[in-house]
This record gives C-alpha cells, sequence and structure tokens, in this order.
C-alpha cells in the first residue's frame, strides 16, 4: 500500500517535517509506504496511489477509465503528453463556486505522470476538489478583507456553519471579514477586538464589537456561545492558552481557530492543538504559513 501526500505550493518541507522527513517525492507530492498518517499540511491525500505502465496516451487513458470517472490531473511532467491524456477523459470542472454551495460528493481521483510511460494514480483521495484547491466566486466589494475566504472554505469543507439565532465569539476580528460571514449565516455575533471593525461591517445588525483585548476577556462574562472563531495574530503557544481557557470554562460548543505560525513552524503546539480530543488540524486553501484548527464537539 502506497499514500502520497501532496504539499500545498510553497510548504513541501512542513509536509515531509510532519511525515517523518521520509517517502520519495515528486514535485509536491511525497510517496510513503503504509496506511495514511494524520496531515495537516497535506492539500489532499492519494489512498492506494499505485503505478500504472502505459503503452501510449490512449492507453493511458482507457486504463485511468476503466479504475473510475472522474479524475483531476497533477500536473508534474511530461506537460503536453498529460493534456493529451486528460483530453481523452471525461471532463472536471474546477470553475470557482459560490458560496453555500454543497462540497463536490462524488469520488475523484489523481493522477500524474512520474514517468512518461508510467502513471502514477489513486481513485481514493481526501479531497473532492481537484489537488484540494477550493475556489469560490468573490465578494470583492462588501468583505473588508480577503480572510473571509477562509471561512467560506471551511465551512464549505465541514458541511456546517452557524445556524440562524447561534450566538458566536470573534476574537481578534478586525476589520471584521469573519465576523461579516458570520453574520451572513444569520447567526449573532460578539466582534472583539482593540482595533475598529470596518464601518460598513460594525454598523450590520447581528454584530456587536467590543473594543478589548481577546485575552483579557473573562468567558464567565461572556457566558455561553455556540462557536468561537479567532483568526487572531499571535503566537501558537499563545493561542493555545486562550483555546485552553475557553475549554476549561465549558461554555464553547465549538471552536474554529487559525495557528499562525510566525517565524518556523511550532510543530511542538501544533502537536498539542492535535492532540486535543475531538480535533481535527488542516491546511486551507487560503491558508497561508498557517493552519486551521477545529473542534466540534
Amino acid at each position: 500500500m502506497t499514500t502520497a501526500y501532496l504539499a500545498p505550493k510553497g510548504f513541501l518541507p512542513k509536509l515531509q517535517h510532519e511525515l517523518g522527513g521520509t517517502g520519495e517525492v515528486h514535485g509536491n507530492l511525497v510517496l510513503i509506504d503504509g496506511p495514511e498518517k494524520p496531515a495537516a499540511w497535506a492539500a489532499n491525500v492519494w489512498r492506494d496511489a499505485a503505478r500504472i505502465p502505459i503503452t501510449s496516451i490512449g492507453d493511458g487513458a482507457k486504463k485511468l477509465r476503466a479504475i473510475q470517472r472522474n479524475w483531476a490531473l497533477y500536473p508534474l511532467n511530461h506537460h503536453r503528453r498529460a493534456a493529451l491524456i486528460t483530453e481523452q477523459l471525461p471532463k472536471v470542472t474546477a470553475k470557482p463556486i459560490a458560496f453555500g454551495a454543497k462540497a463536490p460528493t462524488a469520488p475523484l481521483g489523481s493522477w500524474t505522470l512520474v514517468e512518461r510511460d508510467v502513471i502514477l494514480a489513486s481513485p481514493h483521495c481526501s479531497s473532492t476538489f481537484p489537488n484540494g484547491e477550493v475556489n469560490f466566486i468573490e465578494d470583492r466589494v462588501t468583505s473588508p478583507s480577503r480572510a473571509y475566504l477562509k471561512l467560506w472554505e471551511l465551512f464549505t469543507l465541514i458541511g456546517e456553519r452557524p445556524k440562524t439565532g447561534e450566538l458566536c465569539l470573534d476574537l481578534g476580528s478586525s476589520p471584521g471579514g469573519w465576523s461579516w460571514v458570520i453574520q451572513q449565516c444569520g447567526a449573532r455575533v460578539i466582534s472583539v477586538d482593540k482595533a475598529a471593525l470596518d464601518p460598513r461591517i460594525a454598523q450590520l445588525s447581528g454584530i456587536e464589537y467590543r473594543k478589548e483585548s481577546a485575552f483579557g476577556l473573562d468567558p464567565h462574562a461572556v457566558g455561553p456561545v455556540d462557536w468561537l472563531f479567532s483568526d487572531i495574530v499571535c503566537y501558537p503557544k499563545r493561542l493555545l492558552t486562550l483555546v485552553e481557557k475557553w475549554m476549561a470554562a465549558g461554555i464553547v460548543s465549538k471552536f474554529a481557530c487559525t495557528i499562525k505560525f510566525q517565524g518556523e513552524t511550532d510543530f511542538e503546539t501544533m502537536e498539542k492543538f492535535r492532540a486535543i480530543p475531538g480535533s481535527r488540524l488542516m491546511h486551507l486553501h487560503h491558508n497561508k504559513h498557517e493552519l486551521t484548527w477545529i473542534k466540534l464537539k
């Protein structure tokens, strides 16, 4: 059994470190023998990856079609040859989607040419988006920053979002991109930051702005909340301390936080987040040198 892990562009060393520094590498693809390992720095995981010898372009397309219908190419080598094989496969759309649309549910395999006459392919991948890249029809007018795309992507991938009437806490919220997304979902938002919100966001109904430090906020003074969100720029250890404080208070149902790495990646703290029961760590397509941590139970 071979499992292949596709690193987001620019993050191959992070993925290799997470996987233990071993594995055959093709571009941003790391191949490791054995069952799937936790890999937050993987954009897509190719399960049961296999090498398929081919004798021609038509033979390559025929062998892929015999396995399943839907395939996404990871462009690596022999680009013209790979493109010609793609032309003989059923078309898979990679158009940007509107927020609110459900993630595709049809199985999507991934393949690449590791040699001129050898395809590496997996019919079972962790993402139903080509190469794990989720793109949206963007709102370039209303939102005060592009940070909103991280929440759009997260909600799309997990198939869950705040509901009408729920109360959410948005820590480190300025200029308000996340508060805007949450409010658009119909939830009420307590938006906390020492810096002001964009005036367009501050005037929206259902958003209560509090000018104070997210780290000085007393959980018991806030009371029960359905979701706690954080896109705070801080060191991972400080965010972990903040999360632990709110977990200990026992008043938050669900967490969604960005772990931002400033300088070197803090793998030790990253693993502490992963070890929290019910947690999931992931690198979203719209994350930079950061991971998204969620706890939904």
